[in-house]
């Protein structure tokens, strides 16, 4: 009843697990799957991580340097399997999952972004999840050079595997509905909206930096809202909400936008992996009460060429809500 398709993938729950340390390891993804999760996108691998297992199989290298062939193994042993870890990891979760287990890259650079893509899909991956975090810090870069160079990437990787392909974006590009269109001209099936970018703090009290892990809160999915209505019947690829996913009328609110699935994590760590069911079982429940048979049945009934009110996505609703605010403030 509540089966969807997203990114290529057939999903039992259109709930899934986002990457975090809620899917990093057996025992965890396993209680994701019992709980009724659809998917879950195992925790990211890192260019960080590569560019250090580099180095640091380079500096292991060099130590043998001045020693004869035969004081050593054929193989020193090297203390940098992080990475290759993270393979095994991938690996692992598939065999113990009868759920689709998709991959996160978080890179920065063409020539990390394929091989390591690759080296996902040969570990087991059923889909790829390419996470384009990475703030610009040279002024002189302009927007169109970062764009262009992501879709190249995109269109790299797409070439480069064989396993449905997606990408999870900021909202802060200068227009994400043209980059997000000519991502899914490049090829990706499968689009989240949004990713939410680590935000430093400052600790004035010690005069010190302040790295906090902030979870979302459940007024925080108005934004991808507002784009899957947007995208809803505009792209090929499919739309996954992300962000302020705490309870079933906010999953109920992004399929009727046009979402084919959600991503959760804060959720989660507040609730505990229980929600997921809770979150199945009242969208069941909800279905059933409107006549509603799949998820297809309602899927962007409300997304911005079916609304009554066009407008609804658009500027002119803000200048509506400035100008006459008393109408639509929701009282407690």
């Amino acid at each position: 009843m509540i089966e969807t398709r997203y990114c290529g993938l057939e999903l039992k729950s259109p709930v899934i697990v986002g990457a975090s340390r809620l899917t990093s390891d057996i025992d965890s993804i396993k209680k994701a799957e019992k709980a009724g999760a659809g998917a879950v996108v195992i925790s990211s691998l890192f260019e960080e991580q590569i560019q250090l297992q580099h180095y640091r199989h380079d500096e292991d290298m060099v130590q043998y340097d001045d020693w004869h062939a035969e004081m050593t193994d054929i193989f020193p042993d090297l203390e940098y399997s992080g990475v290759d870890e993270h393979l095994v990891w991938v690996k692992k979760a598939k065999e113990a999952l009868n759920i689709p287990v998709i991959a996160s890259l978080n890179a920065v650079t063409q020539s990390t972004w394929v091989p390591w893509a690759k080296k996902l899909e040969e570990a087991g991956a059923d889909a790829l999840e390419l996470n384009f975090y990475s703030l610009p810090t040279d002024p002189e870069l302009t927007a169109s050079q970062i764009e262009d160079e992501q879709v190249k990437i995109v269109q790299a990787v797409v070439k480069a595997v064989s396993v449905p392909v997606s990408v999870k974006l900021s909202p802060y590009y200068t227009n994400p509905l043209n980059i997000i269109k000519r991502m899914d001209a490049a090829g990706v099936e499968g689009v989240v909206l949004f990713n939410r970018f680590f935000q430093p703090d400052i600790d004035p009290a010690n005069l010190k930096n302040d790295y906090r892990y902030n979870l979302s809160t459940g007024n925080e999915y108005q934004l991808p809202l507002r784009f899957a209505g947007l995208l809803s019947g505009e792209i090929g690829a499919s739309i996954c909400a992300s962000g302020g996913i705490e309870k079933a009328d906010t999953v109920k609110k992004q399929i009727l936008a046009g979402a084919d699935a959600v991503q959760i994590v804060s959720g989660i760590y507040r609730h505990s992996v229980d929600l997921i069911g809770e979150i199945n079982d009242e969208l069941k429940r909800w279905m059933r009460s409107k006549g509603y048979e799949s998820i297809k049945d309602f899927r962007g009934s409300l997304d911005a060429r079916h609304n009554k009110d066009p407008k609804i996505y658009k500027r002119s609703q803000y200048v509506r809500l400035l100008l006459n605010p008393w109408e639509y403030i929701v009282r407690p």
